[in-house]
């Protein structure tokens, strides 16, 4: 499959995240299997360095720098025509599109074409089976129009895409976004910010982290900083914080910890919203977050008095509590992506709601604050190991009821639904 990209508009330039739309496009195609085998970059009358693509990405795939003049139709013939009967894949350099339509579209066995939701953004993505010349055609967008109307291309709808994102734990439609001024560009910034967003998680990561996320990942993907350094910066925190938890240093032991828990959302962010993502980040990262609560509990229970006290006292046995039904709750929700390939929290709208407030660091975090503050400590730490074997047990009589009663992983009719957009 070859790839052409229309780049000569000088929108082409203006950026999303630190990346333009051409090189959000490269990213897409990275990700592909197989990869194209020639990518055609028009780009009008400006240099190809204009677009400020990285020698880094541009020298993973097969592309080609063209500089054409002249209607649409005028600068892709010539590509089509020299394509050697391959497919071929039109893109617009200045239409910012969901990645997932790339792989949709490069799969397609007949000429398809994809329209923004909304269609006053005048968007468009074009897959030509057969590299036949083209209609006389202003932009993309009616270049597609026109094939689908003549019957010669077929229509991409919502209907017929499965918008499941597994890592966002979420359904979501695809988008394709016209990016020509900076007013535009800002809106879709923002748009893609609130997007990568999980459908499911909890009430402080929803709701009070955002703003503070949000002032951070515009300038660290402006400078491109890769979002392991943010993990790093994170580990760092969070190993950092359990030495002042266990001495009762509570003011510093929590801004590191609020630090982190911060960051544990800006890394994420940061990786999607800038195709940074890598096993290793997923493994620093998800690891960070299953390792680190046990030691801040203990931790915590050290800086209330558990060395005084010792394992046989009631604080001592609350710490054991938590840590056995913290490791019991993981253990238990591993069983259901065993049975759908996806996390438990997206069977129902229910269970998505219950993520909101289980006992998880976001949750456990604020509930101890309080209690330190007001002098609640050790009360504070009794209600979250009970809060604890709580949400270990509503995980395993639920997974019990999905697989045990309802059978939902064999009766379609019990099988888990999407997790709403008006989750998010």
């Amino acid at each position: 499959m070859m790839v052409w990209i229309d780049a000569a508009s000088p929108a082409a330039r203006l950026k999303i995240f630190g990346l333009t739309v051409t090189e959000r496009h490269l990213q897409a195609l990275l990700r592909l299997d197989p990869k194209p085998s020639r990518i055609v970059i028009d780009t009008g009358a400006h240099e190809p360095a204009a677009l400020g693509i990285p020698a880094e990405v541009t020298r993973r795939l097969p592309i080609t720098w063209t500089k054409g003049a002249g209607s649409l139709d005028e600068r892709l013939n010539p590509a089509l025509a020299d394509s050697g009967g391959d497919s071929v894949l039109v893109l617009d350099g200045t239409a910012l599109a969901d990645q997932r339509l790339h792989g949709q579209l490069a799969k397609s066995e007949t000429t398809l074409a994809v329209f923004a939701p909304d269609h006053a953004e005048n968007a468009a993505m074009l897959f030509l089976k057969s590299a036949a010349p083209v209609p006389a055609a202003a932009d993309l967008a009616s270049l597609a129009r026109s094939l689908v109307t003549a019957g010669t291309a077929r229509e991409l709808t919502q209907q017929s895409f499965d918008g499941f994102i597994r890592k966002l734990r979420r359904s979501l439609p695809f988008y394709l976004f016209r990016i020509g001024d900076q007013e535009a560009a800002a809106k879709v910034q923002r748009f893609l910010f609130w997007s990568n967003y999980k459908g499911s998680t909890d009430l402080f990561t929803r709701y009070v982290y955002p703003p503070l996320v949000w002032l951070m990942v515009r300038p660290l993907a402006a400078a491109r900083i890769h979002p392991n350094l943010v993990t790093l910066v994170s580990i760092a925190l969070t190993f950092g914080a359990v030495p002042f938890f266990a001495s009762g240093q509570w003011a510093i032991g929590f801004l590191m910890a609020y630090g982190m828990s911060v960051l544990d959302s800006v890394d994420g962010k940061l990786a999607r919203l800038t195709f940074t993502d890598s096993r290793l980040g997923n493994f620093l990262d998800h690891g960070l977050d299953m390792v680190h609560p046990p030691i801040w509990y203990v931790a915590w229970a050290y800086g209330i008095g558990l060395g005084t006290e010792g394992w046989g006292s009631p604080l001592g046995y609350a710490t054991i509590a938590i840590l056995v039904f913290y490791v019991l709750d993981r253990l238990i929700l591993k069983i259901y992506p065993r049975f759908f390939q996806r996390g438990f929290h997206t069977h129902s709208k229910m269970d998505a709601t219950v993520r909101s407030f289980i006992a998880r660091r976001n949750i456990n975090l604020p509930l101890f604050l309080l209690g330190i503050v007001f002098g609640l400590g050790r009360e504070a730490f009794f209600l979250i190991s009970a809060w604890q074997i709580a949400t270990a047990a509503y995980h395993g009589v639920r997974t019990f009821w999905i697989l045990a009663v309802q059978k939902a992983h064999r009766n379609p009719q019990a099988k888990p639904a999407h997790v709403a957009a008006d989750l998010d």
